[in-house]
């Protein structure tokens, strides 16, 4: 294990120790859950560490720290256990605060490093050599219940984060990410605590996790100095597509009137005349006042030539059709 440096002296020291254990064989793999062999791979694929405590080395210590704990003071008689709920609602939204006396909070964060150093313990038996089946069992032991501890601590102070961010009401952070920074300040901080040193965690937690809102505002701040405005994707978007269809359709009138002016699809004076009339493309159309060109109906440009209505919309049909086929060989054929 790594000696304690520093300020890690005294009665409780952070040890560290990097795993050299190979994985255990496959037939010991295979007997195991999907789930315990993804976290089995992964723990021995980190680095193990646990604050020591010199009672660790007591002959019943075992039994002291796994024993259960006795209820919390300020629990009512018949208050549900916060512990058979994992969203963490019923801490934030009960009128009665949930929380360990100092007695039971070092006892869990004792039991939660002995579990941590028991682990060590095993990573160190094993260093250089296959883990067994024994040492996986033995391993898992107090990895479940190590992380069962540590939920046990994080959910009853997670209420620290809510009130610290409020407190702290840094304008250019947004609430939410205030929130996710304070809880992994939160969770680092159970890792590191050390109980022995006689201070509440709570005086520990709320220094680590005002000092992550910091770290965010210090980083808001930088990101925001080298990007002023907030992304948009819309600012993303390409307009080329548009652009060019835009510019499709100004060719396409261009060559439409360049095709009606010099009578390029070769249309009849009627159909020429049903056209300018249904489109509003000549004078004739213009309204009673003379202010502008109103297209004009089927059935009064069929009065203006003398047919019905749906004669002129045969007419116009067939007229639609010599300019359609004088556009594509024109415009839309290059």
């Amino acid at each position: 294990m790594v000696p304690a440096t520093g300020s890690q002296q005294g009665a409780s020291q952070l040890r560290k120790l990097d795993s050299s254990v190979k994985p255990p064989s496959p037939a010991v793999l295979e007997a195991l859950s999907a789930d315990d062999a993804r976290l089995l791979r992964r723990r021995l694929a980190e680095t193990a560490e646990c604050v020591y405590n010199a009672r660790f080395e007591e002959a019943d210590i075992e039994q002291t720290l796994l024993a259960p704990l006795s209820e919390p003071a300020n629990r009512a008689a018949g208050e549900i256990d916060p512990s058979n709920d994992d969203s963490g609602v019923d801490l934030l939204s009960s009128g009665r605060a949930v929380s360990f006396t100092t007695e039971q909070e070092q006892h869990l964060f004792l039991r939660l490093n002995y579990c941590r150093y028991r682990q060590m313990q095993v990573v160190e038996r094993f260093a250089g050599k296959r883990l067994s089946a024994d040492g996986v069992a033995e391993f898992l032991r107090w990895e479940r219940l190590s992380a069962r501890t540590r939920e046990d601590i994080v959910r009853v102070n997670m209420p620290l984060v809510l009130a610290m961010a409020k407190r702290t009401r840094i304008c250019t952070v947004d609430f939410s990410d205030l929130i996710s920074e304070g809880n992994l300040a939160l969770l680092r901080a159970v890792d590191k605590f050390d109980c022995s040193r006689g201070f509440k965690f709570s005086t520990y937690a709320c220094r680590a996790i005002l000092k992550s809102f910091s770290r965010v505002a210090t980083r808001t701040s930088r990101y925001r100095g080298h990007f002023p405005t907030e992304f948009d994707p819309a600012l993303e978007k390409s307009d080329h597509v548009e652009v060019r269809r835009l510019n499709v359709e100004d060719d396409c009138v261009h060559e439409l009137k360049h095709i009606l002016g010099d009578n390029l699809a070769r249309l009849t004076e009627v159909e020429a005349q049903v056209i300018h009339a249904r489109f509003a493309l000549d004078a004739a159309c213009q309204d009673v006042n003379g202010n502008g060109r109103r297209p004009k109906t089927l059935e009064q440009v069929g009065e203006m030539i003398g047919v019905t209505k749906e004669r002129v919309r045969q007419i116009q049909n067939k007229a639609l059709g010599k300019i359609r086929a004088a556009l594509e060989d024109g415009i839309l054929a290059t």
